[in-house]
């Protein structure tokens, strides 16, 4: 452990805290869900959701709000650490179940940051950041204790799976270790009720060399490492079931609580159990998010029954766009997942990381409240320490900005700073008030340009005004450069990335 987290634990104990009791804090992160995938920001929705709602009506409606990237693992950095994932090394896409985790020991995070001053800090859900596992897939010691991974990173307790479903290493882990071990091994599977879609259910097989699987459809990937007890309908229902079970019988009840719960809906495989079929008008997709609107209420209603919803911070948000098969949904059922803005997941342009973001604390926030101003999820990091009233460390939330003043009085006290946005091969795009600059780039199929988009006149990006703003454009170019090399971009020293210039700066020289 470095020296300078070292000191940054020591004033975490004696920091003074705001008045009054420390609140409760509920993160629940949706996958893949659009900003159109919520009522209460789409009213031509074709499906309800109650619970996210109730929500936005008890709380606060963030409409210009982004996920810090356009896929799973780096938004879920951003979110954890408040700094872009971009910094690392992880420059584009994904990764898969097992690799060194991709926060660094000694990095703040939203658990070890409230870890540190008392709360009761949990994980339910998926991952997807990297874990370390005992042996290969050649041979495993399942005996053997999970290693860099959610209870490293600030986390008391944790259930959950490793990452994506179709990345294996699929069982039901608590704590460092699965009760049934993932030793068989499966492939995707056909899933008959979802557009484009599959399934990791039984039967399983004991060897590696010959799974006995259909790879019709193009559904081969695999083969997966799965637990005999693994069914992938069950993820919500587990989930749901082990954050209640945990806030009821496994935190202290005299410690505020910290829980991060990561579903795993509506990204595929699209599976809503059966009492929800043929609930929506939008196919299987828009019964899954009933499905998870309805989780969601099951948290909800436990709150309310233990006197707890009044001090707890709930904070609902996705991390980051919809799935490619948006465009199926809008044509065969008129549901717009990305609703006005243009394209979705992977995607720089704003479907790809504008994201539903609402929060709900009766204590502080006015409900019914709105605020139209942009906020990224980064910037949790840096209002949660202002709420338990602690100063970050230089080296810590470097792209994170508080917007505790939005959630007590509405109105910003100050502009943000210039949001980065990023697309799964490395695109970049900067945002600055109402402008949006997105900056060229190569890629296997086409060169990329320049644009520049004003988002209030042209929220859905259909025409570039750059040769128009010249003086714009340099200005949020030069800002752009300077945040990317000096590894921040609020104020304070000089933090640098993890590694040096990459591939994807053509827009920038050499450092």
């Amino acid at each position: 452990m470095n020296i300078g987290y070292i000191l940054f634990l020591s004033l975490l104990a004696a920091g003074p805290l705001i008045a009054g009791e420390k609140p409760n804090i509920l993160l629940i992160y949706t996958d893949d869900q659009g900003y159109g995938d919520a009522g209460c920001l789409n009213p031509d929705s074709k499906f309800a959701t109650p619970a996210i709602d109730r929500i936005a009506r008890e709380g606060m409606i963030f409409t210009d709000a982004h996920s810090s990237d356009t896929v799973c693992t780096p938004s879920r950095y951003g979110l954890l650490t408040g700094r872009y994932a971009w910094r690392t090394r992880l420059k584009s896409a994904v990764f898969g179940a097992e690799t060194p985790c991709l926060i660094e020991d000694g990095r703040v995070t939203l658990a070890s940051l409230l870890k540190g001053v008392g709360y009761e800090t949990a994980m339910i859900g998926k991952w997807h950041l990297g874990m370390e596992f005992p042996g290969t897939r050649a041979g495993r010691d399942w005996s053997q204790p999970v290693t860099d991974m959610p209870l490293d990173k600030g986390f008391g307790y944790f259930y959950g799976i490793p990452a994506s479903l179709n990345y294996g290493i699929l069982a039901w882990f608590e704590g460092r270790h699965a009760k049934e071990p993932p030793s068989l091994y499966t492939r995707k599977k056909p899933n008959g009720i979802a557009i484009d879609d599959y399934r990791i259910k039984p039967p399983y097989e004991s060897t590696i060399e010959n799974p006995s699987l259909p790879n019709e459809k193009g559904l081969f990937g695999g083969p997966l490492e799965v637990a005999s007890d693994f069914v992938d309908s069950e993820c919500l229902t587990r989930f749901t079931d082990k954050t209640i079970e945990w806030l009821s019988e496994k935190r202290d009840p005299d410690k505020p609580f910290f829980v991060y719960l990561p579903y795993t809906s509506p990204h595929k495989p699209v599976i809503p159990i059966d009492r929800f079929r043929g609930k929506s008008k939008a196919g299987a997709y828009g019964d899954f998010m009933i499905e998870t609107d309805w989780h969601i209420s099951r948290i909800l209603d436990w709150l309310d029954e233990h006197g707890l919803a009044r001090n707890t911070l709930v904070i609902f948000s996705s991390d980051n766009g919809p799935e490619d098969t948006w465009k199926a949904r809008q044509e065969k059922f008129g549901h717009d997942s990305n609703h006005i803005y243009r394209e979705g997941k992977r995607s720089v342009y704003e479907g790809g990381h504008r994201v539903p973001f609402l929060v709900r604390w009766p204590e502080r926030i006015k409900a019914g409240s709105r605020y139209d101003g942009p906020v990224c999820q980064t910037d949790l990091l840096a209002t949660v320490a202002e709420v338990i009233g602690t100063a970050l460390p230089d080296k810590a939330g470097e792209d994170s900005v508080s917007f505790l003043d939005v959630l007590t009085t509405g109105k910003a006290h100050a502009p943000r700073a210039p949001m980065i946005h990023h697309g799964v091969r490395g695109r970049f795009a900067v945002r600055e008030g109402n402008w949006k600059l997105v900056m060229e780039t190569e890629n296997r199929k086409r060169r990329e340009k320049r644009e520049l988009f004003r988002l209030d006149l042209d929220p859905s990006e259909q025409n570039s005004i750059l040769a128009e703003h010249p003086d714009i454009e340099a200005k949020m170019l030069k800002d752009l450069q300077r945040i990317v090399k000096s590894g921040r971009s609020t104020s304070g020293v000089a933090a640098g990335n993890d590694t040096g210039w990459w591939d994807q700066l053509i827009w920038m020289e050499r450092w």
